[in-house]
């Protein structure tokens, strides 16, 4: 209960209207205060019209009127910019007690102030009980009114305040648990924290970013597979990838996607630094040193060797949420990707592959050896690709060389190949002999003409000229006009028999 008191606020009697003057001019500037006055009595609406004429000619304050309580919570229904309701107790339909008891759960932000000639303490505890931010006794005192009003507001505004900081709190761990989810798995820790400091690195809606892509593949996988139970299977793919992932995060790339027993690396997104290319290709010099590890456990288990091909290329993508309202993910799109994928396609086990645009950026400290250029779709001009040999300055890392010795064969092999695109055969196949081989190739005469970097499916024939039935594949890795060099890429355990045994009697 609030009782006649000297305001302790400067404020000026002017026609019944007090205003402090310090806040004149900036009250004219904000939007009118909208007080909801709920009485059943006219003379009381038509007073609170008459002292609060200036204020409302100055736009510092609306007053709407109910004459019950029901009366009132249609009107709060239907005007969300009601922020004080001033109430009578005793009035029909619904008093102003019941009102009180409705607002809490309808109406969180709105605080209410009791004005009643019933002002006896039984009230007084009911109307606090519910709610009511204060109460004062008709005849009301409109000095008292208008600092109980100037407090009410107040607090409505530091309710409001406080309501939006825990929106924003909730908006801003909601944003970081979305990055975490989505990206938390597959970068490193700096590059989350990036995020999270810097959300504006992350464009959700799409945007155009220039990238490193690492594209990686085990050769000879599907195969293995299909000869192996489902558990050895699974518990090879996790060993690859747990060494795989620990390497890449390493160094500060995003693992955009895993399928089946490849890998879609990112560099440059959603994190864009300066020396991307360089990191991503001491990311893959580091890969395919790290595969020894996971094969001498392979090997500890009985399992087989694993070899990876590594594919890299530079250039610009569109970048951001992919997917439907149901699933989506962060991903890249566009000719970029298309041609990381079939640099990767081209390289065959331990080897990398970079594109001419790789190299430049990565600068001086990438060591190849050797340059192919191939026809690319969607490509006018032929692709340089380069062989990575390592990386030097603050990485220092260097891929073993390649030893392959080739055994020349006192009789020559006969061998019927096919062409492959992809999956597919490509035109007849042609017969050719092998002339010189190892347990990872061979050296082919041949007078069919094949292009560097041609994958081929191979069937061997014994010493009576019989089929082995078991296809070897494998890919050109060096050309002459009447022979060829091939890399074999998989090969089943029967044909691999066979050419040991082929090379003891050769």
């Amino acid at each position: 209960m609030r009782m006649k008191k000297k305001s302790k606020f400067n404020f000026e009697m002017k026609g019944g209207n007090v205003a402090s003057k310090a806040d004149k001019s900036t009250q004219r500037q904000a939007m009118a205060t909208k007080i909801l006055i709920v009485d059943d009595e006219p003379d009381f609406q038509e007073l609170i019209s008459q002292k609060f004429t200036a204020r409302i000619r100055a736009q510092e304050v609306e007053f709407v009127f109910a004459e019950n309580g029901a009366q009132a919570l249609e009107k709060l229904r239907q005007d969300g910019a009601i922020d004080i309701v001033l109430t009578d107790i005793n009035m029909p339909v619904m008093d102003g007690l019941a009102l009180l008891g409705e607002l809490p759960a309808r109406h969180p932000l709105i605080r209410a102030v009791v004005v009643s000639a019933y002002g006896d303490m039984q009230n007084i505890r009911i109307a606090m009980n519910r709610g009511a931010f204060d109460f004062l006794i008709k005849p009301v005192d409109f000095e008292d009114l208008e600092i109980t009003i100037k407090k009410t507001l107040q607090a409505v505004q530091q309710l409001k305040e406080s309501l939006l900081l825990q929106q924003e709190k909730l908006q801003l761990e909601l944003r970081n648990q979305f990055i975490r989810s989505i990206f938390g798995r597959y970068v490193s820790e700096e590059v989350v924290e990036i995020l999270l400091e810097s959300p504006e690195a992350l464009q959700l809606g799409g945007e155009k970013r220039r990238v490193t892509i690492l594209m990686s593949d085990l050769r000879g996988f599907t195969s293995i597979s299909e000869r192996l139970a489902p558990e050895p299977v699974v518990a090879l793919l996790n060993r690859y990838f747990e060494a795989m992932v620990d390497v890449v995060l390493q160094y500060g790339g995003t693992i955009n996607e895993i399928l089946g027993d490849s890998m879609l690396i990112i560099f440059g997104a959603p994190v864009w630094r300066q020396d991307d290319a360089r990191r991503a290709v001491a990311c893959a010099v580091a890969m395919q040193l790290a595969m020894a590890a996971v094969n001498e456990k392979n090997k500890r288990d009985g399992l087989p060797e694993l070899e990876m091909g590594i594919g890299l290329n530079t250039g610009e993508v569109v970048a951001g949420n992919i997917g439907s309202l149901k699933r989506t993910k962060y991903g890249i799109v566009g000719r970029h990707v298309n041609l990381t994928s079939r640099i990767e396609s081209y390289t065959v086990g331990n080897q990398i592959l970079i594109s001419e645009s790789t190299l430049k950026e990565a600068g001086p400290a990438v060591s190849v050896s050797r340059q192919i250029k191939m026809e690319a779709k969607g490509f006018d001009e032929p692709i340089t690709l380069h062989e990575v040999k390592g990386i030097a300055g603050e990485y220092n890392l260097f891929l073993p060389e390649r030893k392959d010795f080739l055994v020349e064969l006192a009789k020559p092999l006969a061998v019927l190949c096919t062409i492959l695109e992809g999956k597919h055969a490509l035109g007849a196949s042609f017969t050719a002999n092998f002339v010189k081989l190892s347990a990872r190739g061979g050296e082919v005469l041949s007078s069919q003409p094949l292009t560097l970097l041609t994958s081929l499916k191979m069937r061997l024939s014994d010493f009576e000229g019989k089929e082995i039935l078991a296809d070897i594949y494998g890919k050109v890795i060096a050309n002459d006009p009447m022979r060829f060099q091939v890399h074999f890429t998989a090969m089943p355990p029967e044909a691999a028999e066979f050419l040991q045994s082929f090379l003891l009697k050769g």
